[in-house]
């Protein structure tokens, strides 16, 4: 039997999604809970890898499970909060086909970018919020974003860690809001690259300040180089929103 689960969590206390050596991850919490049900060991695996630091709202995980060890699926979630940390919590659980993995379906990632724009840092939100103190323009920012929007190399916005196939990526959508002294960030997409939408939240950051024009996003496109964008911003700032699957039986 396969279960997908859908995961919130704090990321803050652990070094990204993936089960890694140097480490706690999200997986790794999921999967001690998981043996700990099942009396046996059982692995996940996620359909989005968030970095160290970053947050979930709506992240997806599947995993097996023998038929006679089995659970009943939608149950699954209420027996892992009560094993979790407290900064992780399964929101759904369902059964879904053997062949099904999220990270292979036609899919809609939506992610948000929180910028605290206030003179001082507020304790309360620190942990879910980039702080910058200067001012911000929004409207620039928001003109810099609508060059991102469609289908585009997006190796200026990629890591240079990034080891992937091809660097063309599709944004549906690309905004900036302020909401009181909340500056956010919203990007939806087809799929993103290593720190693809931290590198955007930097690069937008710097026209905000007016250290670019907004026009300038454009020609870094076109360069195809990560030295053109601007810095990678903090990972304490970014939420995988959610993953919507588009015409995938569930």
């Amino acid at each position: 039997m396969r279960v997908l689960l859908t995961v919130s969590y704090d990321g803050t206390n652990y070094c990204g999604s993936q089960i890694q050596e140097n480490g706690n991850t999200i997986e790794e919490e999921l999967n001690k809970a998981l043996s700990s049900i099942y009396k046996a060991p059982v692995k996940t695996d996620g359909a989005s890898r968030t970095d160290s630091g970053v947050h979930a709202k709506g992240n997806l995980f599947v995993y097996d499970i023998e038929d006679e060890n089995a659970f009943v699926a939608e149950k699954v979630s209420y027996a892992l909060n009560s094993r979790l940390p407290s900064d992780i919590r399964v929101i759904d659980s369902r059964q879904v086909p053997p062949d099904f993995h999220p990270r292979y379906q036609n899919s809609e990632k939506t992610y948000v970018y929180r910028i605290l724009n206030t003179e001082f840092d507020d304790p309360l939100r620190t942990r879910f919020t980039y702080h910058y103190h200067r001012g911000l323009d929004t409207a620039l920012m928001n003109e810099a974003a609508s060059y991102l929007v469609g289908e585009h190399d997006f190796s200026s916005f990629a890591s240079e860690k990034a080891t992937v196939s091809t660097f063309v990526r599709t944004l549906f959508s690309c905004e900036v809001t302020r909401d009181k002294d909340e500056i956010v960030i919203m990007v939806r997409g087809n799929g993103f690259l290593y720190n693809m939408v931290r590198i955007i939240a930097g690069t937008l950051v710097e026209v905000g300040a007016k250290k670019y024009a907004p026009s300038y996003v454009g020609e870094i496109l076109m360069k195809k180089s990560r030295s053109f964008a601007g810095p990678t911003a903090p990972a304490k700032g970014l939420t995988l929103l959610k993953i919507e699957l588009k015409g995938a039986e569930q």
